[in-house]
């Protein structure tokens, strides 16, 4: 697939994208400062031991112009956002999302994935992550901010899909052994709600190659 990646320079981005290449897929990666995604390693990323590795193109652009996110879109197959604000400045993920629906549906993309938040998945019968004493208070902000992202994606007329993560989410292994939850946490024996970010990004992966979850959320973990 032809793929246009926002937010590739962190760290679930940047191995979303490294998945995609490892995969064939050609990625368009995103970002506000060329420099700083070449500081940052983002051409490394392509695998040179596969004959079908995919290819890395960056281009600056900005996600709150949907003016300018039609433009780099147009003509792509899927459009994946990774994107996520600077602390204290959690709204602006309300703004980003209106912008990239607007700019992709300007660019006549119809298929768009999303990086969602943990706070609002069930951790029991209509009881949020984000509304037990144990989260965070400083992250409570975050976690609204992707609730209230993933409602305008429901309200949109895209084929969207929102992949939450678990509770920790770390760099780490890729083993491709994790399991698919909808709206609850996915938790091990013990418990722990956790995946790593380089399964996470073969889990959505996986639903961009084969789609299952459009229009609706779900989640992965171990």
């Amino acid at each position: 697939m032809n793929i246009v990646l926002f937010g590739a320079t962190g760290l679930i981005g940047k191995r979303i994208a490294a998945e995609a290449l490892q995969r064939g897929h050609e990625v368009t990666a995103v970002v506000r400062d060329r420099v700083r995604a070449d500081e940052i390693g983002l051409m490394r990323l392509v695998p040179t031991d596969s004959k079908k590795a995919g290819h890395l193109t960056l281009v600056e652009g900005d996600i709150l112009v949907p003016d300018a996110i039609a433009r780099l879109v147009q003509g792509k197959d899927l459009v994946i956002s990774a994107y996520g604000p600077r602390f204290g400045e959690e709204d602006e993920l309300q703004e980003a999302t209106r912008s990239l629906i607007e700019g992709v549906k300007r660019g006549g993309v119809r298929r768009l994935i999303a990086v969602g938040g943990a706070g609002g998945l069930e951790v029991a019968p209509s009881v949020r992550l984000m509304d037990t004493p144990e989260f965070p208070e400083e992250v409570r902000p975050l976690a609204r901010a992707h609730e209230e992202a993933l409602n305008l994606y429901r309200a949109s007329d895209l084929e969207w899909t929102v992949l939450s993560p678990p509770a920790l989410i770390e760099p780490g292994k890729r083993t491709g052994m994790f399991r698919l939850g909808l709206d609850r946490l996915v938790v091990d024996e013990r418990e722990n709600s956790r995946i790593t970010a380089e399964d996470y990004a073969a889990a959505l992966l996986d639903e961009a190659e084969d789609p299952y979850y459009i229009g609706a959320r779900f989640t992965v973990g171990y």
